[in-house]
């Protein structure tokens, strides 16, 4: 959610930046709403003035004895009333389509952000590990002879439809084994508190964190009005909402393991063979509430978290600063982080780390008291995968596929897998 004020005071930055994104100016728009409900809210006190004023010469009229004027001034006074009210309510209207109508242009990108139009224009800033190197073609997770066996596409058809997957056995066990080496990662050395969210959530939680109202089409929501979380970023950063917070309190550092469902809107036809691009799948979130002063920082610090994962993983990754034109709508900036994936010859996303400065907190009314006194001010808040589980599994088995069909795992899942290290052919552990 974007500032009236600062768009009232330089609307010519406001356009700017909207530019930057590729999108049409929105200032004038903006205020002359803005106008349109300020001038009916002056009409609305001056009438309600001039109610009060004729409420007091009632009295005064009556105890006159002069009924004339006594009626003629009640009668103003139920006008006004009724003029008071009217303004009142196309105030309101006034207010919510300003509303909406902030609630639907993105945020703008920092200074830093580099200009783009899409994925092509993005800037690579880190690059680590090597590419293995195979003496024979690298084929994709699901065509692997050791993964085949528990990673069942036509059983997950049968229950759910496309896009789902039943994971059995040892895969299963090596999924689940991610996310905990994930979460004992991010908890143990990166001082983040795990969180056990609701992946159910209401509209305001949706709303606070940018997920409504524009893009309601990419989540599921029951019959009841519950929505299904794309990503548990909606419950760990409106845990906050509406809360003024003491400055001590922050930087505040989440962590959740959940169950995420996406519809994949527009996604027809993209990635549909495989786990890449999934209905339901998990995912090991990062959540930071911080001062503006310490969100850049935070930022950069929850990259090399998000980092460390695949370098204790052995994968081989590149970090890359996304460009005005792809980064996501309340993103300010965002770094992905694209595994290596051998069976595609490329890199894909595995995580996406981005700050949204202030833009969530005003959405969801989020703000600290300054230990120096003064006004209360809006957090910053800022997200992150750390990391995609079933991304970062399409990630470990392709790197570690073997010519004969198993998979040697990273060491690091040693300790979660009974001190197993290998995928064999027939697809169990060993």
């Amino acid at each position: 959610m974007h500032d009236i004020r600062a768009i009232r005071d330089n609307p010519e930055a406001f356009d700017a930046a909207l530019a930057r994104r590729g999108e049409a100016a929105m200032s004038q728009a903006v205020l002359s709403l803005d106008a349109a409900r300020r001038a009916k809210i002056a009409a609305a006190e001056t009438a309600k003035a001039e109610q009060n004023k004729a409420s007091k010469e009632v009295g005064a009229a009556k105890g006159r004895g002069d009924e004339a004027e006594f009626e003629r001034l009640r009668a103003l006074v139920s006008d006004k009333k009724a003029e008071v009210a009217a303004m009142n309510a196309e105030a309101q209207e006034l207010d919510a389509k300003l509303t909406d109508m902030l609630a639907r242009i993105p945020n703008n990108p920092a200074e830093d952000v580099p200009q783009g139009d899409d994925e092509n224009d993005n800037v690579e800033v880190k690059n680590w590990g090597e590419k293995p190197a195979f003496d024979f073609k690298p084929v994709e997770h699901y065509e692997i002879k050791g993964v085949k066996p528990g990673m069942d596409f036509e059983t997950a058809a049968k229950t759910s439809g496309a896009r789902f997957v039943m994971l059995k056995g040892a895969v299963a066990r090596v999924h689940r084994a991610l996310a905990q080496f994930m979460i004992d990662t991010h908890v143990d050395e990166n001082g983040l508190t795990e969180v056990n969210s609701p992946v159910l959530v209401r509209d305001e939680a949706m709303y606070g964190t940018d997920k409504l109202p524009k893009f309601g089409e990419d989540s599921y929501q029951t019959t009841d009005g519950w929505w299904l979380v794309p990503t548990s970023e909606v419950p760990l950063t409106y845990s906050v909402g509406g809360d003024t917070l003491e400055q001590s309190a922050l930087p505040i550092r989440l962590t959740a393991h959940t169950l995420c469902f996406r519809s994949e809107a527009g996604s027809a036809g993209r990635d549909t063979a495989g786990m890449l691009r999934q209905h339901q799948f998990e995912k090991v979130e990062m959540v930071s509430i911080t001062h503006p002063d310490e969100s850049d920082a935070e930022q950069q610090r929850m990259v090399t978290c998000a980092e460390g994962i695949l370098e204790k993983l052995g994968v081989p990754y590149r970090t890359v600063i996304l460009c005005t034109g792809d980064m996501g709508f309340g993103a300010r900036r965002t770094y992905d982080i694209e595994a290596w994936v051998p069976g595609q010859d490329c890199y894909r996303e595995i995580s996406s780390v981005s700050t949204t400065g202030d833009f969530q907190a005003r959405r969801m009314n989020a703000r600290f008291k300054p230990e120096g006194g003064g006004k209360p001010q809006f957090v910053h808040t800022l997200n992150g995968s750390g990391l995609a589980v079933g991304r970062c599994l399409i990630a470990v088995l392709e790197n570690g596929q073997q010519a004969d069909g198993s998979v040697k795992l990273p060491e690091a899942l040693a300790p979660y897998l009974g001190g197993k290290t290998t995928l064999t052919a027939e697809g169990v552990l060993a």
